[in-house]
């Protein structure tokens, strides 16, 4: 089962690009296929994540570039069509007339529970500045004193998971915490419990 995934890849990306597709450099997982149709041109973009495909596409309907992949893909594998995409990779989507909107709503208050199971300390509220001006020094701090202090596990383990989620954050819907996000990375390796509580600050 381990292997599933890459057995699914070694099957559909090689039909995919049988089927017109061509696939990106930087992200082997992202397809591109455009066609003129009716004298205008049509545009399927396609995701691959284990067995989940994203398809973003300029036209639908009988006869379009899209409607002929779906159709393909059907006679070719056992495939559902889930409707539009609401949330992926805990990223919800939200479309409107104008915009398509991201958010990770659900999945920083899976982490506020986590983290902060008493609540947002008041402490936290008095600002909206996602971290303090001293943090760089914190961080400066910790990374000079490493090879002479002893780490506690417990929050070596808190601040790398805590973190590594933040940081998820910030290159998905949050870039405003990516400044002390990328603080707080220089010391995954060696953290503070002062720094702990500067990455509670920033969630």
């Amino acid at each position: 089962m381990a292997q599933a995934g890459r057995r699914w890849q070694r099957s559909l990306f090689p039909w995919l690009r049988d089927f017109g597709f061509r696939q990106c450099k930087s992200d082997p997982c992202v397809f591109t296929m455009t066609r003129v149709v009716n004298k205008v041109e049509q545009r399927v973009t396609l995701g691959c994540y284990v067995d989940d495909l994203f398809t973003l596409y300029s036209h639908d309907g009988t006869g379009s570039l899209y409607g002929d992949f779906v159709h393909a893909l059907t006679l070719r594998w056992n495939v559902e069509d889930e409707g539009p995409v609401s949330d992926l990779l805990n990223v919800d989507i939200s479309v409107d007339e104008s915009c398509i909107i991201v958010r990770q709503e659900k999945y920083i208050s899976h982490l506020v529970a986590t983290y902060l199971p008493q609540g947002v300390p008041l402490s936290f509220q008095k600002t909206r500045a996602p971290a303090s001006e001293s943090l760089p020094k914190m961080v400066e701090d910790a990374l000079a004193s490493k090879p002479t202090r002893t780490i506690a596990p417990d929050v070596l383990s808190s601040y790398q998971s805590l973190v590594g989620a933040l940081l998820y954050c910030s290159t998905q819907t949050r870039p405003d915490v990516a400044f002390a996000v990328g603080m707080l990375c220089r010391a995954m390796s060696c953290p503070t419990p002062e720094l702990l509580e500067a990455a509670r600050r920033v969630l």
